[in-house]
């Protein structure tokens, strides 16, 4: 059967709550117990039940997103490339931005060609139909400098619940790798950017979080965190 992945395009553009727990692989393999019966595995990922996601991000050449992640800036924003599965056949373009506590992922499709040329720092060729975020990434390139920085790669283990729009996600074996020339490689150097055994969870939901959840991920003794997967990584390669 063949595995099929999560497509953020499919989701609406709208504002979310967004809480990240730092997690234990203990905690997380808890909370899979606890959870099941409530939400239900996210029908995308297939079979296997995970799926590889591996993210190529920008900043300008004065470090801004990192910088305004690392003093807390709102609003702020973040250009990634992301594919899944070490695949090129699907490659994403987002954007997600932080406004007020919540947050929003807008995307585009690039095709391989565009993607390469962005990995070098090329400014693509655009249309008269190229996408919004695509031409807004390039008047970035132009006035600000804006290039490819870090790759962030992690496995993802996702659940959803319809009421509220739910989405919990477990991410293991965070790595980061600044070969961002090798982003459409399948095996490129990385190096993990947790202790040994650390991993996250991330809660998002858009108006309302159901009790039972709500009660279910606080029954432990989770740890909060403003951890930021880009932030993290770049501060190992600067």
């Amino acid at each position: 059967m063949e595995k099929k992945i999560y497509d953020p395009s499919l989701a609406e553009n709208r504002y979310r709550h967004e809480f990240k727990y730092l997690c234990s692989y203990g905690e997380l393999m808890m909370l899979k117990v606890r959870l099941q019966g409530l939400v239900s595995l996210d029908t995308h990922v297939g079979e296997s039940g995970v799926y590889n996601i591996r993210s190529l991000y920008f900043d300008d050449i004065y470090d801004t997103c990192y910088r305004e992640n690392e003093a807390g800036t709102d609003p702020r924003e973040k250009f990634r490339i992301r594919i899944y599965d070490h695949s090129s056949e699907r490659i994403s373009l987002e954007l997600k931005r932080k406004v007020r506590g919540k947050t929003q992922k807008l995307s585009c499709l690039l095709t391989e060609e565009q993607c390469r040329g962005l990995m070098e720092g090329e400014i693509p060729v655009l249309q008269e139909n190229s996408p919004a975020l695509l031409r807004k990434l390039c008047l970035l390139m132009q006035t600000r400098h804006m290039r490819p920085k870090v790759i962030v790669e992690y496995e993802r283990v996702p659940y959803v619940y319809p009421h509220g729009n739910v989405r919990i996600t477990m991410d293991e074996n965070i790595s980061a790798s600044n070969r961002t020339d090798r982003f459409l490689e399948r095996q490129i150097p990385l190096r993990p950017i947790l202790e040994a055994g650390q991993h996250i969870l991330e809660v998002k939901y858009d108006e309302y979080l159901p009790d039972g959840i709500y009660r279910t991920i606080q029954s432990g003794n989770l740890r909060q965190t403003a951890f930021s997967k880009y932030y993290l990584c770049r501060r190992y390669h600067l």
